[in-house]
């Protein structure tokens, strides 16, 4: 059994059909990358499994519980937290601050102290920002901070959104660098890119929405290699 299994999912917004019978798995340890166009439904796909997104029809279940009609704070506290798209920290919180609130689920003092050093070891510009506030700081470092956040849940998996979006190319290659360094400290990630060719680099496996559906699933060896995926998502013609 899958850590996380989305079967046949369908979502609506109004009367527009977001998501057409969505269906993948993540396994435990692996990077998983959804890759599309704008409104491929990518987006879409994690907040149904976080529960932002009401599941018109379809299951999600992660450890064979199905969590797909819990709210979205019992989803977190069950171990799936998102790093969303556009990064949405507290703004007028600290450093400090916003990574304690992503702990708020949690009632472990040490396991929180813990993970802290963690994020600070992770994220050596966090400790030093740690007093300012959220708003002050570089996109780079907000970036830095929504996944921090996100790792203060202690999460069963990690759904990232778009990390890499408005980032000069030399952050992009560090948080990548960051979700890799995440996956070999046993974090199973969930990764929604816009930059393909950076997301297939790092992942194990990747499936290509289309308009509220998977057209095509595969190791991401293997996606790199395919001729429809090179040409509509890798730039190459």
């Amino acid at each position: 059994m899958a850590l996380l299994e989305v079967d046949n999912l369908h979502a609506y917004y109004g009367k527009i059909h977001a998501l057409k019978g969505i269906s993948l798995t993540v396994e435990q340890g692996e990077i998983v990358t959804l890759i599309g166009g704008n409104g491929a439904g990518k987006t879409t796909t994690l907040n149904a499994i976080c529960g932002i997104v009401r599941a018109g029809a379809g299951r999600v279940v992660l450890a064979d519980e199905d969590i797909t009609m819990l709210a979205p704070h019992k989803i977190v506290e069950r171990g799936i937290v998102q790093a969303p798209e556009g990064r949405k920290i507290f703004q007028r919180l600290t450093v400090m601050e916003n990574l304690e609130m992503g702990a708020y689920t949690r009632t472990d003092p040490h396991g929180i102290a813990n993970d802290l050093e963690f994020v600070f070891h992770t994220f050596p510009r966090l400790r030093e920002r740690q007093k300012q506030l959220g708003g002050t700081l570089s996109g780079g470092e907000q970036q830095m901070l929504a996944i921090g956040r996100a790792l203060m849940a202690r999460p069963r998996v990690l759904l990232l959104d778009e990390p890499s979006m408005g980032l000069a190319p030399l952050l992009v290659r560090d948080i990548f660098r960051v979700i890799e360094y995440l996956n070999k400290h046993e974090t199973t990630i969930l990764l929604v890119e816009q930059n393909a060719l950076m997301a297939l680099a790092v992942a194990h496996r990747g499936y290509v929405l289309q308009t509220g559906k998977i057209i095509l699933s595969d190791t991401a060896e293997a996606l790199r290699q395919n001729e429809m995926v090179r040409a509509a998502y890798l730039g190459e013609h």
